[in-house]
């Protein structure tokens, strides 16, 4: 299994790139807006990998994070959802987007997505509601972007090479994931949990982690 890739940008097409590996050229299908976060031809890149195994064809898909990846992974586990459906998903949405949208069944926001249907948008819905919790609690572990810090390309004259600087996971990620396991460990359940951080996330998209966790309470406080 092809699990990431890490070369020298050598090709852009409308929905795939094309990866120098030293000397072995890699097609990798990627989303719009992987695409669009790309650097320029010529220059490193590294993008987590998963391997699309049919009798006929085998195909390389991309993504700048592992959490892109899971989403994606996680997608295609449902009914009439394949590989290049849940890329256009997660093109439209992002994986945030995507957490949103299940979490709180909202059918049109997956609807946006290029040949995504009413009905198909439904069944990702209520086939991925019970499991959007899980990968929203490991969104700070699996949003570091993958990096290309040792990958070599060869030129003539190399500069020298910088130490590798840790990748920090989207403010955002960081603060929905903690957020939700805060509420979890305060006894919350998980889905009641990721709907009421989905909903205070979504009506407050700058809101840190500390702003989330208190109009998440809200929400879940009893009424009446």
């Amino acid at each position: 299994m092809i699990g990431k890739i890490s070369g020298r940008l050598d090709w852009r097409g409308s929905d795939s790139v094309l990866i120098d590996v030293r000397g072995v050229g890699y097609v990798v299908h990627v989303s719009d807006r992987t695409l669009a976060g790309l650097p320029g031809v010529g220059e490193a890149v590294s993008l987590y990998t998963e391997l699309l195994v049919r009798e006929d064809l085998l195909q390389l898909f991309g993504f700048p994070t592992m959490l892109e990846k899971e989403w994606h992974k996680l997608l295609v586990t449902v009914q009439g959802v394949g590989a290049k459906a849940a890329m256009a998903i997660l093109g439209t949405l992002g994986p945030e987007g995507v957490s949103r949208a299940i979490t709180l069944g909202d059918q049109r926001a997956i609807q946006a997505a290029p040949g995504v249907g009413p009905k198909l948008a439904q069944r990702v819905i209520l086939e991925l509601k019970s499991k959007a919790p899980g990968i929203m609690a490991m969104g700070v572990r699996l949003s570091a972007t993958a990096h290309a810090d040792d990958v070599v390309i060869e030129t003539e004259a190399p500069p020298p090479k910088r130490a590798a600087k840790p990748a920090a996971p989207p403010p955002r990620a960081a603060y929905t994931a903690d957020a939700l396991s805060a509420l979890i460990n305060l006894g919350y359940g998980q889905g009641d949990a990721a709907q009421a951080v989905a909903t205070a996330a979504g009506d407050a998209p700058e809101a840190d982690t500390a702003a989330l966790i208190r109009a998440s309470l809200k929400l879940l406080a009893p009424k009446g």
